[in-house]
């Protein structure tokens, strides 16, 4: 089992002979570009959910974007930007020419999705761009043992070989963005280098219909299952959140790991569905349901928008956001969250059909959430 640390990171640099940016982790950040520079920024992706957002953000600061992307995904929102944008056209597997002979100040990598594209893109890009920010994701703590998830944290970046068959997948993901980010840093250096590792992130624009679901069912209201204990904590990250403190940072040139995670408080399960139910007016009879044995059997893990805490997972809604905050990182209110993305999934960049299957499909929750309450309150 190999780890490395980002201690590590930072004396393989010294070793090549690079001076690290060394940050407290308390140090406060301008929250403007500190100089006005207007920057040209590559996105690597960008179509996708967090891109269209990092894009509008950009352009409204006064910087010029170009993406770098297949030219297969249609923008679900703020799609009118991108008459402004540079869009070049390629392969991270195996054509990166429109990348070749051209110069931006940064680039931002939101589709490293292999190992391999971010060292290759890494690699090339080095000589020709001043910042390298990498989109990681706080997978690389998996097993979210223990209590600190600060930056610091080891992480793993070789699948242990007693892992269990059906952690595989949890692992390789996990595996590939703290390899990621280290071939990122060892192209760029520590301190032309930004790694972001973000939480749950939700908002307009989502691809998954996991928060959409609950915004949904509990706007239909009736009998509803909470999931888990009522004091667990949740964490979160609005999408409009991450991105626009991502373009700050690169806008100060803030080298370094963050956790990209949110809310600014320790928040609990509850509160996180009482506060998004409270957009709403409908009547609504709650039960909590907070036995994992009965969650596992019934296979409620993993449908609602934050974690239910199994020995493996407890930590994964701790990640600490100190250093993020220190760093600019901002908060806008959950009210704020629920209420633009409802606008969002009823509006024309949301298809009658998948606003329809969230409740009606046969794979939906609804469907067997009645059932799992009675046989909840019989169980006694």
């Amino acid at each position: 089992m190999k780890k490395r640390s980002r201690r590590e990171f930072i004396g393989s640099s010294i070793g090549l002979g690079l001076v690290p940016f060394v940050k407290s982790p308390l140090t406060k950040l301008a929250t403007i570009n500190q100089s006005n520079r207007k920057l040209k920024i590559l996105i690597l992706g960008g179509t996708s959910f967090l891109g269209p957002h990092q894009i509008a953000y950009a352009l409204d600061r006064g910087h010029e974007v170009s993406t770098f992307t297949r030219g297969k995904t249609i923008p679900k929102v703020n799609s009118q930007y991108f008459s402004q944008v540079e869009q070049l056209i390629g392969d991270r597997e195996d054509n990166l020419e429109a990348l070749k002979n051209r110069n931006w100040d940064v680039v931002i990598d939101n589709s490293g999705r292999k190992t391999k594209w971010t060292k290759d893109t890494a690699d090339l890009l080095k000589n020709q761009v001043e910042l390298y920010m990498y989109t990681s994701s706080i997978s690389v703590y998996y097993p979210y043992f223990g209590e600190d998830f600060t930056e610091d944290r080891e992480v793993l970046t070789e699948i242990p070989k007693d892992a269990a068959d059906n952690e595989i997948r949890t692992y390789e993901y996990g595996v590939m963005k703290a390899s990621s980010e280290l071939a990122a840093i060892d192209a760029f250096g520590a301190e032309r280098s930004i790694i972001v590792r973000p939480t749950l992130i939700v908002g307009p624009g989502d691809r998954t219909d996991r928060f959409a679901y609950w915004l949904a069912r509990l706007e239909k209201g009736g009998d509803v299952m909470i999931p888990g204990n009522h004091n667990e904590v949740v964490q979160y990250i609005d999408v409009r959140d991450l991105a626009e403190w991502m373009i700050r940072l690169l806008e100060n040139k803030s080298a370094g790991t963050y956790n990209g995670s949110g809310p600014g408080f320790a928040m609990t399960t509850n509160a996180f569905v009482h506060g998004i139910h409270a957009n709403f007016n409908s009547p609504i009879q709650f039960t909590q349901v907070d036995d994992l044995d009965f969650l596992q059997d019934n296979d409620v893990i993993g449908i609602q928008p934050w974690v239910i805490q199994l020995p493996k997972y407890k930590g994964m809604s701790m990640s600490s956001n100190t250093k993020a905050i220190a760093a600019d990182l901002k908060f806008r209110p959950l009210s704020q969250t629920v209420s633009d993305t409802h606008d969002w999934w009823y509006s024309d960049a949301v298809t009658p059909e998948r606003r329809k299957n969230i409740l009606e499909d046969e794979s939906s929750f609804i469907h067997r959430e009645k059932i799992l309450l009675e046989k909840w309150r019989a169980r006694i």
